[in-house]
C-alpha cells in the first residue's frame, strides 16, 4: 500500500479523499493555486504545494507542475478528483511514465471511453445502441449548422473533453446552434485545455440513468447498481439519487451486464461510470463512459456500504476486488442535492464572496465511511445525514472555479424516508454571505412528480421554465412561520424584562397581544392578529395564536441561533430564522422548507401607525445594464452612440468557468460604457447606460 499520495483537485472532493486516505493510514498531499491558500482541502492534508496563479489553466491544468509537486514531495501516487486533469489521456500516461501511480484507469482506457468522440466509435463497433449523431470534430459555427440541419433539430453540441455541464449546449434552431457552438468550445478550451466538439441527436423526455463499475488489474469487473441523475438543470445535476424510482430490476441487471462488458473490452481498472439515456419504455442507449470518480458517487456508497475512494486507491495499488457481483448489498435509498453558490431567484446566477455563517446540519455518516457504523447498520437501522464540503465558515467563494459549496447526503430505509430527511437535512443548512439554491432543492424536493418519481431531464425546464420565484415555494401552513416570528419575539422580551437595573417606570412590558405585519413586497402588507401565552412557565415553550390557529411551540435553540429545532403541536420542526437580515432591521426572516417570510411582530397602536407610512420605491434603472453577478467581464460586444436591438448581445461575464451571455432585452441606443474589459465585477454594478 502507498505511504503518500498526492491529489491533484481542491475543493469538497480533495477533502473527500483526503478523509478516506487518512482513515488508510496514507499520508497526503494538497496542490493549491493562489486563490485558494485558506482553502479547506490545504489545512487538512499533511503537506501542501503552490501551483500558480488563480486560474486553473496556470495552476491546476498544468501537469508539469502537479508532477514536480509529486517528485519533491516524494508522493508514489496520486488521485485526480473529477474535473480538471481526471480524464486527461496524456497526463496519465506521463503519470505512469514518471514512475507515478494514477490512482485511476489506465491511459489507453481513459483513451478509448474518455474521450466522447472514441468511445461512441468504440461503442458502435461493439454494437452497442448508440444515439444518431456527428462523431467527428466540428471545425466551425458554420459546420455545426449544416451538420445539425442534417441530424434534425434538436441537438446537443457536446464538448469531447466536456464534463460537469461545461461545454455543452442543446439548440432547437440555427442560431442557437451557431452560438452554443461557439461557447461550447470556449468553455472546453478553458475548463478543459481541449476544444474538440461533437454532436448528437437531443432524445427529448429522456431519464439519465448511469451505471457505477468497478474494475482490478486483474480482469475482474462489477457492476454497483445504478444512480438516477434526471433532475438537471442546464445539464448539470441538481439531485441524484440510488437507486432509481424508475427502472426494474430486469433492465437494472440488464444495464449494469452492459455496462461490465463495455468496461471489460478495454481493460478498465477502477472506478467509472456508464451512461445511459432511458426512454418510457425502460429501453436504453448507451451514452457515454466517465473514466474518473462521479460526484455523486456518495449515494452508491450509502446502499453499498462500500467506500469508493478506498477501492480505487486498493485497486491502484495492484489488489484484487475483495467482492463479487452476488456480494454488492443495495441497501435503502439514498439522495444528494447539490449545495451551489448561485442564485436561484436571479436565475441562478453565480454568487461569490465571503461565507459569513456556514453551518451545515449534524452529520452521522462519516466522510470516507460511507455506512453507518456496526450494529445499528446491520440490524438495519437507517437515516444518516452525510456533509461533503470544501468550504468553512469564513472562508471565501472564488469566481474561478465551480460554484458547489457542499454536497448533502441522506441515507433512509426506502424513498419517502429519505425525501423527508433531505427536506429536514436543508432546513437546518445555514449559510450566509452568498446565496445558495437551497430554496430551489426544496421545492423540488416538495413536487408533487418528483415525490412520485414522475419526471425525466426536462423536468425544471418544463416546472420552472419561466426562472424560479418565490411564489413557486408553497407553504403547506404559513401561520406556522408567523407563529414562530412572535414566539421568538415573546422569548426575546422575556430575557429583556429579566435584566437587572431598568428605569422605573420604563421597565420592559411583555404584551401578550401584537400584530404580526408580513412583507409582500412592494409595499403590500397583510396584518395577522396574535396572542401568545407560555402553557408550562419555561422558557422554550408557549402557545401561540394566529387567525384562530392554536400553535403550542417548544423550541430550546438560543435566541441568537438561526437555525431552530423543536416542536409544534407535537409535531418535530427545523426552521432558521434571525432578525434584519433585510431592508426592514425589525423584521425576522423566517424559512422553513424553502419558504421565506419577513415579518414583523408589533404593539397594535404601532401596527396601525405602520399602515400609514409612506412606502419608498426603489430607483429606476431601466436605462442602465447592470452586472447580475460577480464575475470577470470578458467582452464587450456594443459601443456609444451604438443602435441595438432586442435580443443583441451587449456584454459576456465570465464566472465559475461559465460564459454569460447578456443580451438587450428592447431596442436601446447606448450612451456611454462604465466598465473595462478584463474588470472584476460586484452584483448591480453598471456596465452600459442606454440613453
Amino acid at each position: 500500500m502507498f505511504k503518500k499520495i498526492l491529489i491533484a483537485n481542491r475543493g469538497e472532493i480533495a477533502c473527500r479523499v483526503i478523509k478516506t486516505a487518512r482513515k488508510m493510514g496514507i499520508k497526503t498531499v494538497a496542490v493549491y493555486s493562489e486563490a485558494d491558500k485558506d482553502a479547506r482541502h490545504v489545512e487538512l492534508a499533511d503537506e501542501s504545494v503552490l501551483l500558480g496563479p488563480a486560474p486553473s489553466r496556470e495552476s491546476y491544468l498544468v501537469a508539469d507542475k502537479i508532477i514536480a509537486a509529486c517528485k519533491a514531495t516524494g508522493a508514489e501516487a496520486l488521485h485526480p478528483g473529477y474535473g480538471f486533469l481526471s480524464e486527461n489521456e496524456d497526463f496519465a500516461r506521463r503519470c505512469e511514465e514518471e514512475g507515478i501511480v494514477f490512482i485511476g484507469p489506465k491511459h489507453y482506457s481513459i483513451a478509448a471511453m474518455g474521450d466522447k468522440i472514441a468511445s461512441k466509435k468504440l461503442a458502435n463497433e461493439a454494437k452497442v445502441s448508440t444515439i444518431p449523431g456527428h462523431n467527428e470534430p466540428i471545425l466551425s459555427p458554420e459546420e455545426a449548422v449544416e451538420i445539425a440541419k442534417k441530424i434534425g433539430y434538436p441537438v446537443m453540441i457536446k464538448a469531447s473533453a466536456g464534463g460537469g455541464g461545461k461545454g455543452l449546449r442543446v439548440a432547437f434552431n440555427d442560431k442557437e446552434c451557431f452560438e452554443g457552438f461557439s461557447s461550447c468550445r470556449n468553455e472546453a478550451r478553458n475548463s478543459f485545455g481541449d476544444d474538440r466538439v461533437f454532436m448528437e441527436k437531443f432524445v427529448e423526455q429522456p431519464r439519465h440513468i448511469e451505471i457505477q463499475v468497478l474494475g482490478d488489474a486483474h480482469g475482474n469487473v462489477v457492476y454497483l447498481h445504478e444512480r438516477e441523475c434526471s433532475i438537471q438543470r442546464r445539464h448539470q445535476k441538481v439531485i441524484e439519487e440510488a437507486p432509481s424510482p424508475f427502472i426494474s430490476d430486469v433492465t437494472r441487471k440488464a444495464m449494469g451486464e452492459q455496462a461490465v462488458a463495455l468496461a471489460k473490452a478495454v481493460k478498465y481498472q477502477s472506478a467509472g461510470t456508464v451512461e445511459f439515456v432511458v426512454g418510457k419504455n425502460q429501453d436504453f442507449y448507451f451514452l457515454e463512459m466517465n473514466t474518473r470518480l462521479q460526484v455523486e458517487h456518495p449515494v452508491t456508497e450509502c446502499i453499498t456500504g462500500l467506500d469508493l475512494v478506498e477501492q480505487m486507491i486498493r485497486v491502484a495499488a495492484g489488489e484484487k476486488l475483495g467482492f463479487g457481483q452476488a456480494d454488492i448489498k443495495k441497501d435503502g435509498w439514498a439522495i444528494e442535492c447539490r449545495i451551489n453558490a448561485e442564485d436561484p431567484f436571479r436565475n441562478f446566477l453565480p454568487s461569490t464572496g465571503r461565507l459569513v455563517k456556514y453551518q451545515p446540519p449534524a452529520a452521522n455518516l462519516e466522510q470516507g465511511t460511507p455506512t453507518l457504523q456496526g450494529e445499528a447498520y446491520a440490524a438495519g437501522q437507517f437515516g444518516g445525514v452525510r456533509v461533503d464540503t470544501g468550504v468553512y465558515e469564513g472562508g471565501e467563494i472564488p469566481m474561478f472555479y465551480d460554484s458547489m459549496i457542499a454536497k448533502l447526503i441522506v441515507h433512509g430505509r426506502d424513498r419517502n424516508e429519505a425525501i423527508a430527511k433531505m427536506r429536514e437535512a436543508l432546513n437546518g443548512f445555514v449559510i450566509r454571505g452568498i446565496s445558495s439554491n437551497i430554496p430551489f432543492q426544496a421545492a423540488l424536493l416538495a413536487h408533487p412528480d418528483f415525490v412520485t418519481g414522475n419526471f425525466n431531464t426536462g423536468f425544471i425546464a418544463q416546472h420552472y421554465g419561466g426562472g424560479f420565484r418565490a411564489e413557486d415555494v408553497p407553504h403547506a401552513d404559513p401561520r406556522f412561520l408567523v407563529a414562530l416570528a412572535a414566539f421568538i419575539r415573546r422569548k426575546t422580551r422575556e430575557r429583556a424584562a429579566g435584566i437587572s437595573g431598568q428605569l422605573p417606570g420604563h421597565e420592559v412590558r411583555i404584551d401578550s397581544d401584537c400584530v404580526a405585519v408580513v412583507s409582500e413586497g412592494a409595499g403590500k402588507q397583510t396584518h395577522h392578529d396574535v396572542h401568545v401565552a407560555e402553557y408550562t412557565g419555561h422558557k422554550g415553550e408557549a402557545i401561540v395564536e394566529v387567525g384562530g390557529q392554536r400553535y403550542q411551540i417548544v423550541c430550546n435553540s438560543r435566541l441568537n441561533d438561526i437555525r431552530l429545532e423543536g416542536t409544534v403541536n407535537g409535531q418535530s420542526f427545523v426552521a432558521q430564522a434571525e432578525r434584519g437580515p433585510g431592508k426592514n432591521p425589525l423584521a425576522y426572516r423566517v424559512n422553513h422548507n424553502g419558504f421565506a417570510m419577513d415579518v414583523t411582530v408589533l404593539p397594535k397602536r404601532a401596527a396601525e401607525l405602520l399602515k400609514l407610512m409612506p412606502y419608498k420605491a426603489p430607483p429606476d434603472t431601466s436605462k442602465f445594464l447592470l452586472s447580475p453577478m460577480p464575475g470577470l467581464l470578458v467582452h464587450i460586444a456594443v459601443q456609444p452612440g451604438q443602435l441595438v436591438q432586442a435580443g443583441e448581445r451587449l456584454a459576456v461575464i465570465e464566472a465559475m468557468k461559465m460564459e454569460n451571455i447578456l443580451v438587450a432585452e428592447r431596442d436601446v441606443k447606448v450612451a456611454e460604457v462604465l466598465a473595462k474589459t478584463g474588470e472584476s465585477l460586484s452584483v448591480d454594478q453598471p456596465i452600459l447606460r442606454f440613453e
